[in-house]
């Protein structure tokens, strides 16, 4: 299968193994991967990682990425931040489904400490191929928007 879409990844040192075990289950479901670090188990700062990812998808630059850390939780708060960012993070299919059917979300976050291989795979799985439900959601998703507006008056 030739790749033909884009999927960013980053991580932290804590999440490293977990993001070097995505990357070629990501190829292997037609995605070109753009590994935007960190590139060994040496510690480094997550805020800085998250924050390349966030910006690059709240540019318009990519569509959807993925961010791994310890418990997800830093990268959620540093890839929200950025206006149109909608990162999400899930510790098991069901929330990787309605977070993309309710929030259409287009970052997802997960936790290294609290997902095996397996279990990220099958998030990541559902994540990629659940579609925006549109409805009553996408008022909300615009009402988001508004806010995102309203803040950064």
């Amino acid at each position: 299968m030739t790749a033909t879409r884009q999927i960013l990844i980053a991580s932290d040192h804590a999440g490293f193994k977990l993001k070097e075990k995505l990357k070629p289950y990501l190829e292997r479901q037609g995605l070109a991967v753009k590994d935007l670090g960190t590139y060994s188990q040496e510690r480094c700062d997550y805020p800085v990682l998250a924050a390349v990812l966030a910006r690059r998808i709240s540019t318009g630059r990519s569509h959807k990425g993925i961010l791994i850390c310890h418990t997800g939780i830093g990268n959620s708060i540093v890839a929200n931040r950025f206006s149109g960012v909608r990162a999400s993070l899930c510790y098991n299919p069901k929330a990787a489904r309605l977070t993309r059917e309710h929030n259409d979300s287009n970052v997802l976050v997960l936790g290294a400490a609290f997902v095996s291989v397996t279990l990220a795979k099958k998030i990541t799985c559902v994540w990629l191929n659940t579609k925006f439900s549109g409805g009553r959601h996408k008022r909300r998703l615009e009402l988001l928007k508004k806010i995102e507006k309203e803040i950064r008056a």
